[in-house]
């Protein structure tokens, strides 16, 4: 049976004491009080898809509308088009004008039935706290690799990546993962993760991307990346980040998910 949830809210209490867990409200804070996850897992689309797309966390954008906004609109909130872009850069959606390519990102963040799943790695919102501005920070570099790196961190996302990862359906392919990192520190914490999760026969393919030989796990550019980031990665600008984006095209030719 597939452990992945059914669009909408999910329930799940694993890395709580509160016995009567509120949505959005219950807190589980870190003993050195640096780290913290709120009590709010989504998910989207499909519960037996062929590609699952993960960003690490809700950040304040999507975690800011949950109150106030409809579910099938809160995911990639704000920047549906360079998802757009960069799902069509690597084959899985059709290239068209960004206009087209976020009109059909909704269409599949919708359908119960298609070929996609979505949602976070982590599937609570993750937020640190800025001891500069004394506020909690949902965003920001090294998010993935700075939380696992702490015994809290590893606790919820071990716990996390079993749970909703450990048992995907046959049909499942391809993983494909929002984020990076500076000098692909994300990239390799989450390889270090999975290896941990779903134990197996785990190995590289390039850069970006490793496979266990049933699911290949792809990282591209982070959809909320700023400036130059992201043409930088399509191959618009002549720049060394667009290796990745090139790498990103291969792992995914080679899981044979390539549906455009």
């Amino acid at each position: 049976m597939s452990c992945l949830p059914s669009h909408g809210r999910v329930s799940c209490s694993l890395c709580y004491n509160d016995s009567s867990l509120q949505f959005d409200i219950s807190k589980q804070t870190s003993k050195d009080n640096d780290w913290r996850i709120t009590a709010n897992p989504l998910s989207w689309g499909s519960t037996e898809p062929e590609i699952i797309v993960l960003g690490f966390s809700k950040g304040p954008t999507q975690s800011g509308a949950l109150t106030h906004t409809p579910h099938n609109q809160i995911a990639y909130k704000g920047s549906r088009k360079n998802v757009g872009k960069i799902l069509a850069h690597i084959g899985l959606i059709p290239k068209n004008d960004p206009d087209k390519q976020k009109l059909y990102v909704d269409r599949i963040i919708e359908d119960k039935a298609g070929r996609f799943h979505f949602a976070s790695l982590i599937r609570c919102t993750v937020e640190r706290y800025d001891q500069k501005t004394t506020s909690w920070k949902g965003s920001g570099g090294g998010m993935l690799d700075n939380f696992v790196a702490t015994p809290f961190g590893k606790d919820v996302a071990t716990k996390c990546v079993k749970n909703f990862l450990g048992n995907l359906p046959s049909q499942t392919r391809l993983i494909v993962m929002f984020g990076l990192g500076t000098k692909l520190n994300y990239v390799k914490s989450s390889y270090e993760l999975f290896n941990l999760t779903r134990p197996g026969n785990w190995k590289i393919i390039n850069k970006v991307a490793y496979t266990d030989g049933k699911i290949t796990v792809v990282h591209v550019e982070h959809f909320a990346s700023q400036g130059k980031l992201i043409p930088n990665w399509l191959g618009i600008n002549d720049d060394p980040r667009s290796e990745y984006g090139r790498c990103a095209i291969e792992a995914v030719k080679s899981s044979g998910c390539v549906l455009y």
